[in-house]
């Protein structure tokens, strides 16, 4: 299992758009991927999981990456939210 922690720089946090595009971007792999934050964890296959989570500018998320494809799965996720989060 691979795993990352992220501050979100965002001003409006894990807002819809980058939402929608980190659920493309999972959906891309074969690994399992978890976003965990404030104690909540989400698919992040999943839209309105990782919505729900709530995610504001200045929080600390986990990213957890378990599979086949992990190592790439996890470089790729990283730069993700370093460009778009």
């Amino acid at each position: 299992m691979k795993e990352f922690q992220y501050v979100i720089q965002d001003p409006v946090g894990l807002h819809a758009r980058p939402a929608g595009l980190l659920v493309k971007q999972a959906g891309g792999f074969q690994s399992k991927v978890t976003v965990e934050c404030n104690g909540k964890s989400a698919d992040a296959r999943k839209l309105i999981m990782l919505m729900s989570l709530g995610i504001k500018q200045g929080m600390e998320v986990t990213c957890k990456i378990e599979g086949e494809d992990e190592e790439t799965a996890a470089e790729a996720l990283q730069k993700f939210f370093q460009e778009n989060l």
